[in-house]
């Protein structure tokens, strides 16, 4: 493998989740999760456990994003992360932003990571799913049954 080059495990991982993403598929995404995955909010504190969190987290804010692409990628030396670069708009409020995705080493992501700027959109975000998911803690915090 050269270096700045994922993996052919995570390379795979990585195709099926830009598709899983345009068909806001969310229920599709299980097979590429690790069972140690954690999603880290830009939002939140404490780290999202478990793979319904991640689903239900990424498919609330696959319809709250207007406009939502992708512009860049970066890969580490190792061949084990990612970090995309995307633009969004939501609530009028336009933001840039990262998904920094960590692979294991069979390919399965175990760690997704956001971080969002301005502080405008990233409040602008926050309001929006916070509304939505304000019924869900159990899921965030991982004490449901998965599915």
């Amino acid at each position: 493998m050269k270096a700045n080059q994922l993996s052919d495990a995570a390379q795979r991982t990585l195709a099926a989740w830009h598709q899983i993403l345009e068909r806001n598929a969310m229920e599709e995404l299980d097979p590429l999760l690790s069972e140690r995955i954690v999603f880290r909010s830009p939002v939140a504190h404490t780290p999202y456990p478990g793979k319904a969190a991640i689903r239900l987290v990424l498919k609330t804010v696959n319809t709250v994003f207007e406009n939502f692409h992708y512009h860049r990628s970066f890969v580490s030396e190792d061949g084990h992360s990612i970090v995309l670069e995307f633009s969004a708009e939501v609530s009028g409020k336009a933001l840039k932003g990262i998904d920094m995705l960590r692979f294991d080493d069979q390919g399965l992501i175990e760690e997704f990571e956001v971080m969002v700027r301005p502080m405008s959109g990233l409040q602008a975000l926050a309001a929006k799913m916070g509304a939505q998911l304000s019924s869900s803690t159990a899921t965030l915090k991982g004490n449901s049954i998965p599915g």
